[in-house]
C-alpha cells in the first residue's frame, strides 16, 4: 500500500503542483487558440480588400485599353496608387508588366523575364489571377489578359504575426518556469540547510554525554571484557560521523580522492551487526584500488540510505550486491541490488522526490538526500536503473573517477 506523509502547506504547494501545471498551460493554449483566430479574422478581412484593390486594378487596365478618352485620373488614382500590393499582368501586347516587385533593373531582359515567370508561379499558387477582357473589332467581348498578385509585405507581416507572438508567449513561459523553480529550489535548500544544522546542532549535547559515560563504564568491573563498552564506542562514532554529515549540508564539502571498495565495506561492516542475520551482503569489484572523488561522510550516508532501503524492500531477508566498475570518461560507477519487492514502473520517477514514501512510517526523505549529496555535491548521478516486481532493484550512482 502505497502513503504520502502530508508535508507543510507550503512544500506540499510544491509537491502537488500538477494542477497549477495544468492551469498555466490551458490559460496559455486559450490565449494562443485566442490570437490565432482573431488575427486570422484580421487576415481574412485584408486578403478580400487585396483582392478587391487588385479586381479594381484590373478593372482600370480594362478601362484603359477600351477607353479613347482621357484616362489620367485612372492612371493616377488607381494604377499609380498601389504602392503595396506585389503584381504582375500578362497581355497579348506586352508579354510582362509589374509593379511593387523587386526586381533589379539592371539585369538583363532574360534574367528579368526568367524572374518574373517564377513569381508568377508562385503567384498562382497563393490565389488565382483575375482575368482581363476587351472589344474585338467585332464588337465582341474576349480576354485580353491576366493579373497576379501575391499578398503585400503588412498581409505577410500579419499572418507572421500570431507565430511571432506565440514564441514570445512560449519564452515568457519558459522564463516563468525557470523563475519559479528557481524559487522552489531556493526556499527548499533552506529548509533542507536549516534541519540539518538544527539536527546536528541538536545531536551534538547527547553526544558528549554519552562519550563522558563511556569512559565510566570503561572502568566498571561488571562490564569489562564483555565488548559492550567496544560496542557503544562503535554507535558514539557512527553519531560523530552523523553529525558531521549534517553539519557538511548548505556548506561546500572538501573531495578527496577516497576508496570507494574500503569506504563501502565500512558501511558494510557497521550495519551488518545490527541488521537481521538473514540479510547477505557482498562487494564485488574487479579493483580493490578503484578511486573517486567523494566527501567519505556523505558519501557513506548515501550507501546507507540505499542499504536501509534494500533491507526494507526485501523484508530482512535476502541479498544486497554491491558493484563497483570503473566507467568511460573518466567515471567510477556503483551499482547496489536487492533481491527486494522492487519499486512498480508507475512510481520510479517520484523515488527521489522529497516526501515520497512507500512505507507506512517513514518521511520520505532518504533517497532524496541520496540525491541531493550526490548530484549537488558530488556534480555525479543516482538513479534506478533497473527494477523488477517481486525481483529486485539495482540503483546506480556515477561519480567522477581520482
Amino acid at each position: 500500500m502505497n502513503k504520502k506523509i502530508p508535508l507543510p502547506a507550503s512544500m506540499d504547494f510544491y509537491q502537488d503542483n500538477t494542477k497549477l501545471k495544468w492551469i498555466i498551460l490551458v490559460v496559455s493554449v486559450i490565449i494562443s487558440v485566442g490570437s490565432i483566430f482573431y488575427t486570422n479574422f484580421l487576415v481574412n478581412q485584408l486578403k478580400e480588400r487585396e483582392k478587391q484593390q487588385v479586381e479594381l486594378f484590373a478593372k482600370a487596365l480594362e478601362y484603359i485599353n477600351r477607353s479613347e478618352e482621357s484616362i489620367d485620373f485612372v492612371t493616377n488614382e488607381i494604377i499609380f496608387k498601389n504602392k503595396s500590393i506585389p503584381v504582375i499582368w500578362i497581355t497579348k501586347e506586352i508579354e510582362y508588366q509589374y509593379t511593387n516587385i523587386d526586381l533589379n533593373e539592371s539585369m538583363s531582359k532574360e534574367r528579368k523575364d526568367d524572374y518574373l515567370k517564377r513569381q508568377v508561379n508562385d503567384m498562382k499558387e497563393l490565389y488565382a489571377p483575375i482575368e482581363m477582357t476587351w472589344l474585338n473589332e467585332n464588337g465582341e467581348v474576349e480576354s485580353y489578359g491576366f493579373v497576379y498578385y501575391k499578398n503585400s509585405k503588412l498581409l505577410t507581416q500579419l499572418i507572421a504575426f500570431p507565430y511571432v507572438q506565440l514564441s514570445v508567449i512560449a519564452i515568457l513561459a519558459f522564463i516563468s518556469y525557470l523563475a519559479f523553480n528557481y524559487s522552489r529550489t531556493a526556499e527548499q535548500n533552506q529548509v533542507w540547510v536549516g534541519l540539518a544544522k538544527e539536527t546536528a546542532h541538536q545531536l551534538g549535547t547527547p553526544l558528549s554525554s554519552l562519550m563522558a559515560w563511556v569512559e565510566v563504564l570503561r572502568d566498571a568491573p561488571e562490564i569489562k571484557n564483555k565488548g559492550i563498552v567496544e560496542e557503544l564506542d562503535k554507535d558514539i562514532k557512527k553519531l560523530t560521523v552523523v553529525t558531521e554529515r549534517f553539519s557538511s549540508i548548505g556548506s561546500t564539502p572538501v573531495l578527496k580522492d577516497e576508496n570507494i571498495y574500503q569506504l563501502a565495506n565500512n558501511v558494510v561492516g557497521y550495519l551488518r551487526p545490527r541488521v537481521s542475520a538473514k540479510i547477505n551482503f557482498e562487494v564485488h569489484t574487479l579493483s580493490e584500488t578503484i578511486q573517486a572523488q567523494v566527501h567519505a561522510p556523505l558519501f557513506e550516508w548515501v550507501l546507507e540510505n540505499l542499504f536501509k532501503n534494500a533491507i526494507d524492500a526485501m523484508g530482512n531477508s535476502g541479498t544486497i550486491s554491491i558493484k563497483i566498475l570503473r566507467g568511460g570518461d573518466r567515471r567510477v560507477l556503483i551499482d547496489i541490488s536487492d533481491t527486494g519487492k522492487g519499486i512498480p514502473k508507475t512510481i520510479i520517477q517520484n523515488v527521489f522526490k522529497p516526501g515520497f514514501t512507500t512505507k507506512k512510517r517513514g518521511w520520505g526523505l532518504g533517497l532524496a538526500l541520496a540525491k541531493r549529496i550526490i548530484e549537488m555535491y558530488h556534480e555525479g548521478k543516482i538513479f534506478v536503473k533497473t527494477s523488477e516486481e517481486n525481483q529486485g532493484t539495482t540503483f546506480r550512482i556515477e561519480l567522477k573517477s581520482a
